[in-house]
């Protein structure tokens, strides 16, 4: 046991100690906030550069004068004709749009957008909407119905979902949110297993090709070496998650006290909602899509957020993390043993991780659309699959004893998987320069002590 501590120090220092170490905890989370600022920031900036100047060539001699321009779209009326209009376009101030509306646009619910260059989705969606804003007018005039009537008769129904807990009593309960973080959830643990397992595996085959395991081999046993690399190695990954989370969850609080404080952040909103509605008296009535913030939609959000588990959800995600880890890193170990390049690797690893894949391809399909359905809470029980398939399905509510059960049965998977493994680690590490395949890996396994 001395000896397993002995590599497992020397495994967990000897990584924690790098620059890259040190780089990637503290950078990684400075990166995804300022790569979503980025994202948030360019998405605004192109839209607010998507206006766009568009000449108007009415026929109808009707819609004209329906046309609002917005912060988007700027509508140019000069009654010119078609061709006409098309000799003025200029390209250099931006006005390289026309929109002709036929004479018989009531009947036939057509018109024609021309550009001088591709049009902008964007612009063209407003367009319509603001066409089809303007035909449900007209029919709506034809059938006698004034504006006081269509507010009269609007409706805006919200759905509060809630809960119903074990003891009888209901919770705040939103999809939206759960799904985001299963989504987040189902990432972060396929890809820090592969990370991690990876390492392992790069490891064995580093030492083993550098001759320096046949030297440790001399001190310890293969199956104290095979653990004390793989523990070492999955205490540097919670390591670096714990410091991952206290530095994104610091950057946070830093940034919302000092940059952007609540009441700033709500008032914002509320004066946007505000020139939202005012715009919109434009066209008398809200349509039944737009979405209006208020203070109470505000207040609702952040309730939402808070009634998320967030201990439980973390506490999950540490162990079935490290059962996954400590599963899929003894067999990469098993196929370090086994090869002598990462190239050779390869024919081992995807087998082995199929059953991890397939469970993170399922997560943004099945897993989240039933998450309480048969598929999901099999593969939630299932070691080789647990890991994702149980953390994709916390965030919606999970039984505790299913939750319990699924651990339970992580750590059994576990303790079979290193037995497994470390019978063909014993024999593997000391083989060199011969090709391994499954009949040789059978032959391994099948070797007395």
């Amino acid at each position: 046991m001395n000896k397993i501590r002995l590599i497992i120090q020397r495994e967990y220092l000897t990584r924690v100690r790098k620059k890259s170490f040190l780089l990637t905890t503290f950078l990684v989370p400075l990166f995804f906030i300022g790569m979503y600022v980025g994202v948030i920031f360019l998405t605004k900036k192109s839209f607010d550069e998507s206006h766009s100047y568009v000449y108007v060539v009415d026929d109808s001699a009707d819609v004209i004068h329906k046309l609002n321009s917005s912060k988007n779209v700027t509508y140019l009326k000069e009654g010119n004709d078609l061709q006409h209009q098309i000799g003025k376009l200029n390209k250099e101030d931006g006005r390289t749009s026309i929109l002709h509306i036929p004479t018989d646009f009531y009947e036939s619910e057509t018109v024609e957008f021309l550009s001088n260059d591709k049009p902008n989705l964007s612009i063209e969606s407003e367009i319509s909407d603001s066409l089809n804003r303007i035909i449900k007018d007209k029919k709506y005039e034809s059938y006698g119905i004034t504006s006081e009537i269509r507010r009269s008769i609007k409706s805006d129904v919200k759905i509060k979902s809630k809960e119903i807990s074990e003891n009888g009593n209901t919770i705040e309960s939103n999809t939206e949110i759960s799904m985001a973080i299963a989504l987040v959830l189902s990432v972060l643990i396929y890809i820090s297993l592969f990370l991690y397992g990876s390492q392992v595996m790069r490891g064995i085959i580093e030492e083993k090709s550098n001759r320096i395991i046949e030297v440790i081999i001399s001190s310890v046993k293969p199956f104290q070496l095979m653990m004390g690399k793989i523990i070492g190695i999955g205490l540097v990954g919670l390591t670096q998650f714990a410091l991952w989370i206290f530095v994104s969850i610091s950057l946070v609080l830093i940034v919302s006290n000092t940059l952007v404080s609540k009441e700033d952040f709500t008032n914002q909103l509320l004066k946007n909602n505000t020139q939202q509605v005012n715009s919109s008296k434009n066209t008398e009535v809200l349509s039944q899509d737009e979405t209006v913030i208020t203070e109470e939609t505000i207040s609702e959000i952040i309730q939402l957020i808070q009634t998320v588990n967030l201990p439980l959800i973390i506490g999950c995600f540490f162990i079935f993390f490290l059962g996954g880890y400590l599963i899929y890193s003894a067999l990469f170990a098993a196929v370090g043993s086994a090869v002598d390049s990462e190239t050779e690797a390869s024919q081992f690893t995807l087998p082995i991780t199929m059953p991890l894949l397939l469970t993170y391809a399922l997560s943004f399909g099945v897993l989240i659309n039933n998450p309480h359905g048969t598929v999901a809470t099999w593969l939630s029980f299932i070691p080789f699959t647990s890991p994702i398939a149980m953390l994709v399905r916390i965030p919606f509510g999970v039984p505790t004893w299913q939750i319990i059960v699924s651990a339970i049965l992580l750590i059994l998977g576990f303790v079979l998987t290193t037995w497994f493994a470390a019978r063909i680690y014993r024999v593997g590490i000391l083989m060199h320069g011969k090709k391994a395949s499954y009949k040789e890996l059978i032959k391994w396994f099948k070797y007395k002590s």
